[in-house]
């Protein structure tokens, strides 16, 4: 249940790793499983004691780097660049190692020694134009320190070289480099952004059936009507009533016209 939930729930992952802990504190695979659900939860302390503890029942040294890093979350980098020179680093293998060289430069980094950062990650693995499990979080680290020295340009080439190696989005190198480029991603799935655009599309539909146009003028009052017709154009009956005569039908015209044709004789 810790291995499944790592990723996407890691605070049940991390209660999950408790109740293994009461249940089999003495199995290396649960202290290890135990720590990092505390790893990844922040809880470096503790995540720091149980790789300990699994490193002592097997003796494997694969927790060296992720050991290290729980120094520097602690807010103890110098021990995490003790850890970095130690012999253990020598017995990890290609990505131990890699990884190893990735907390050594975050560490230069939380003391603000970019420059040293920058050079920490210079290695045979960073120049290779091989593609690895590591290669895009190598090239990210490096882009990332070069941002910190202010080489901002040669962080832009790095930066899309991991974009190129970072087939499974495990950075945001993309992000980055568009960030860098000047380029806004917009998500078209945004439901606030849908919402927008749908009071934009119907605020014309607003204007056209709730606000008159140039050709039509609506008047408030009496004094808007005599200031835009004239004396001639506009002529009141004082005596009207309020009464509309009816209109005549077609027979009651015809009958009317032959009355006027007699009157007329």
């Amino acid at each position: 249940m810790v291995a499944r939930l790592l990723d996407s729930e890691p605070e049940e992952a991390y209660q999950y790793s408790r109740v293994a802990l009461r249940l089999a504190s003495r199995v290396a695979a649960v202290r290890e499983a135990a720590g990092f659900a505390s790893y990844v939860t922040q809880r470096y302390s503790e995540a720091l004691t149980e790789f300990r503890a699994a490193r002592r029942m097997t003796g494997r040294v694969d927790l060296w780097p992720v050991m290290a890093d729980c120094e520097r979350g602690l807010g103890r980098p110098e021990r995490a660049l003790a850890m970095a020179g130690e012999p253990e680093v020598k017995q990890l293998d290609k990505a131990g190692q890699v990884e190893m060289r990735l907390v050594a430069a975050g560490a230069r980094g939380d003391m603000e020694q970019f420059d040293a950062a920058v050079v920490t990650l210079q290695s045979p693995e960073l120049a290779s134009p091989a593609v690895h499990p590591w290669t895009a979080r190598l090239r990210y680290a490096y882009a990332e320190a070069l941002i910190a020295a202010g080489r901002g340009e040669e962080a832009r080439d790095w930066f899309a070289k991991a974009a190129e190696a970072d087939t499974d989005g495990t950075t945001n190198a993309s992000e980055r480099l568009a960030e860098i480029d000047g380029v806004e991603f917009v998500d078209a799935l945004d439901p606030e952004l849908a919402e927008e655009e749908a009071e934009q599309a119907a605020e014309p539909a607003k204007r056209k059936g709730g606000e008159a146009s140039d050709e039509q003028v609506i008047f408030e009052d009496d004094e808007d009507v005599e200031e835009y017709y004239d004396e001639d154009d506009l002529e009141i009956d004082e005596d009207f009533d309020g009464v509309v005569p009816e209109r005549a039908t077609d027979a009651e015209k015809a009958e009317q016209a032959d009355e006027a044709g007699e009157s007329g004789k």
